[in-house]
């Protein structure tokens, strides 16, 4: 079982570590942009006549009466491309850590069956701790997906522009934080962990060995 990512970030970091075959990568990718596009477009249906009455009707994408927010992230003004990719990396990453340490059946992670809500509540602290930057975006597909769709409701190629070229950060930070998460966790934990059953299997493959050449 693969497990539902939502999170190409996620779903790299399981392709690096081999729990997710390269080739269903892809298929995973293009369904959680296309499941992001399709939110957007619910979130402004249904808000629609909310969207229409606000400032007039204009779709703004950066300052006072901005709306484009509301479907993808921007900088704060004093955030610069470099830190906001180091915040994304670093938020990815911690995401990352703990969901393979909560999956990880060799770990003492969550109870049978809490696993969603521990990995919500992982998602939860990340975001407490730090959304005050950019909103703590973490996932490509949550923010690339629904900024094409701004782009094409009204709000212009401006979401591509604004943050002096922001829209790529969110995109590629989360991918090399996801990376790295995954790294770190298996050379620090997944690699050390005891393989108990593997080595009694060849204590036991051993000892039958040694017994037949006995008798022999």
């Amino acid at each position: 079982q693969l497990g539902g990512h939502v999170n190409p970030a996620v779903s790299l970091a399981m392709v690096v570590l081999g729990k997710l075959p390269l080739k269903k990568f892809p298929v995973y990718v293009a369904a959680q942009f296309l499941g992001a596009f399709a939110g957007s477009c619910a979130v402004f249906c249904l808000y629609y006549g909310a969207f229409a009455n606000f400032a007039d009707g204009k779709q703004i994408v950066v300052g006072e009466n901005a709306t484009a927010g509301i479907f993808a992230s921007y900088p704060r003004e004093d955030l610069s491309l470099l830190n906001g990719f180091i915040d994304q990396v670093i938020g990815t990453g911690a995401l990352v850590l703990c969901i393979l340490a909560i999956v990880d059946k060799k770990n003492i992670g969550a109870p049978k069956g809490m696993e969603p809500l521990v990995i919500g509540l992982s998602i939860l602290a990340i975001g407490v701790s730090m959304a005050l930057n950019c909103g703590y975006p973490i996932n490509p597909a949550r923010d690339l997906g629904p900024r094409l769709f701004t782009a094409m409701a009204g709000w212009g190629l401006e979401v591509f522009r604004a943050g002096n070229g922001w829209w790529w950060v969110p995109v590629v930070g989360p991918m090399v934080g996801g990376v790295a998460g995954a790294v770190i966790y298996f050379l620090m934990i997944e690699l050390h962990h005891p393989e108990l059953e593997k080595n009694l299997e060849d204590d036991n493959s051993i000892k039958d060995k040694y017994e037949l050449n006995t008798v022999n």
